[in-house]
């Protein structure tokens, strides 16, 4: 009998039993840490990859969650968010078991940088807007808010202003895309700003013209500056 690939949105924690990669700096020894979120079809290995290029020469612990069966969920990020889960959900608990790996190591969240590719992308976004707070910073390469539609009010509680002085304290967070990539519509970069930018962070959106849908060196060597320029 030929065995199938695991079903990522199988059971209410999909992603629950998968393994966190870590590569870099050893988490004792470390001064901030990079969790990065792989992209639907790659692998945890492959985006500690990227991570190597954005850390630099600085002692950096990299971590990087699993999905199942390589995917955290499975349509567009853009469909009606019932439609992505459980798998959406578990992804967000698997980036916050991360971040929490690196806080329970002595690393403070404002030199945690949270960052990921394309479904990576926007689950790095969507776990920052959800979980608003000081961080070291937010790393967006191409990708987006999930939903079929995002507004600036479905992210703000009831204590926040939307005036750029929410909870995200200044975080910085950069947004790189093209203006034509097939899966990520610019306008989702926009409103993703938006939402982020009345949630306090302070934000660098760039829009490549023509680039389809990859990272570029202008994207590496802006999120390498922001790690390099961490407390």
């Amino acid at each position: 009998m030929t065995g199938s690939a695991p079903d990522p949105n199988a059971g209410d924690d999909p992603h629950g039993d998968e393994p966190l990669v870590t590569a870099g700096t050893p988490l004792a020894d470390a001064d901030a840490a990079l969790v990065l979120i792989h992209g639907r079809g790659a692998t945890a290995r492959s985006v500690v990859d990227l991570g190597e290029q954005l850390a630099g020469d600085r002692d950096v612990a990299l971590l990087a969650p699993a999905a199942a069966g390589n995917t955290w969920y499975p349509n567009s990020f853009l469909a009606p968010v019932e439609d992505n889960e459980p798998g959406r959900s578990s992804g967000l608990r698997a980036v916050g078991a991360a971040v929490d790996r690196a806080v329970d190591a002595g690393i403070a969240r404002e030199r945690v940088l949270v960052g990921g590719f394309s479904q990576g992308a926007c689950l790095a976004s969507e776990f920052v807007a959800r979980n608003p707070t000081r961080y070291g910073g937010l790393a967006v390469f191409s990708g987006g808010l999930i939903g079929e539609t995002v507004a600036v009010d479905d992210y703000l509680s009831d204590g926040d202003a939307a005036d750029g002085d929410g909870p995200l304290a200044g975080t910085p967070a950069f947004l790189g895309c093209s203006d034509v990539d097939p899966h990520i519509p610019e306008e989702r970069v926009h409103e993703t700003t938006e939402v982020l930018e009345a949630l306090g962070a302070d934000v660098d959106e760039r829009i490549y013209e023509g680039m389809g849908h990859g990272i570029n060196d202008d994207e590496v060597a802006a999120v390498s500056e922001l790690i390099a320029s961490l407390p």
